[in-house]
């Protein structure tokens, strides 16, 4: 929570939490996209505030300040992030972002999972280059200044970047009503079994993610193909613990799809990426501390 710091006079103060504030969704936007994970940005947007509100008057552009403070504590934290990444249990999966199926603005800077997925390649300079200036669209010598670097070695950070992210990129996209269709027909398919319907929907080489991060009961291995794929849902189907129930669907990561919650109470996020008119790719969150956000939205 944003508080005064002493002494300081009060439409001084005001004046920091409006222009903090203007900048909130961007920097959380820029955290999460870092990190891939939004209760680590909002962390990193609240040490951005304490940084802001400790310094004196004179800011010129408050954005770029507050870009580049929360840019340079987002490599400070990739770089435990990676190291606990690496003993990680099963697949990992970025925590989800989740909208309703309308424009919404945490998606339009139209960063899906898969291209989430992609940019876990990269390393935190190229990541950062990227985000900042593809995404983002911050000037290259802004960039370069974020970054401590040449602006020809950022130049050449994106372009590198950029080419191990292009598979990544939403080529397929889909109306609300149609997004909505979907979710709910896969949703069903899966749920029943009913390997037809699932074979309609689904594209041949298309494959499955899993994240339960040791909590819960996840696929820790990316399934690969419609065969197999069908034949997991057909014999979840005879399972009695397998009774999931659609709680809304939604927009995960830029992606349609849904939130349901299995017989045992179990949360769960499902996005599917869509390339002709096919899934393409399915990514399942479970682990309940990925789900926190999420869980609170449901409450509203």
């Amino acid at each position: 929570m944003l508080s005064a710091s002493s002494g300081e006079p009060s439409a001084r103060h005001d004046a920091r939490i409006s222009e903090f504030e203007a900048q909130r969704p961007r920097l959380l936007r820029l955290g999460y996209r870092m990190l891939g994970s939004l209760s680590e940005a909002e962390d990193i947007v609240q040490e951005a505030w304490l940084r802001w509100s400790g310094v004196q008057d004179g800011i010129a552009t408050p954005a770029a300040y507050l870009t580049r403070i929360v840019t340079r504590l987002c490599l400070d934290q990739l770089k435990s992030a990676r190291s606990r990444r690496e003993t990680y249990v099963g697949a990992w999966l970025p925590e989800p972002l989740m909208g309703t199926i309308e424009p919404d603005e945490a998606v339009t800077d139209d960063v899906t999972m898969t291209l989430m997925l992609a940019l876990e390649r990269l390393s935190p300079l190229e990541r950062a280059a990227f985000l900042l200036h593809d995404v983002f669209e911050v000037a290259l010598p802004e960039v370069a200044a974020t970054l401590d670097r040449a602006p020809a070695a950022v130049r050449q950070l994106a372009v590198r970047a950029r080419k191990h992210v292009e598979s990544g990129r939403q080529r397929y996209r889909v109306d609300a009503a149609e997004a909505d269709r979907i979710a709910r027909a896969f949703f069903a398919a899966s749920r029943d079994g009913d390997t037809a319907a699932l074979a309609s929907l689904l594209a041949a080489d298309v494959e499955l993610r899993s994240d339960g991060g040791g909590r819960v009961l996840a696929y820790p291995n990316v399934i690969h193909g419609i065969d197999r794929i069908l034949r997991l849902f057909a014999g979840l189907s005879g399972k009695a613990y397998f009774q999931p129930v659609l709680l809304r669907t939604a927009i995960i990561d830029g992606l349609p799809g849904y939130v349901s919650a299995d017989r045992g109470g179990v949360l769960q996020t499902t996005a599917l990426e869509l390339s002709d008119e096919r899934i393409t790719a399915i990514y399942m969150m479970r682990n309940p501390d990925k789900l926190r956000h999420v869980a609170a939205v449901l409450d509203r």
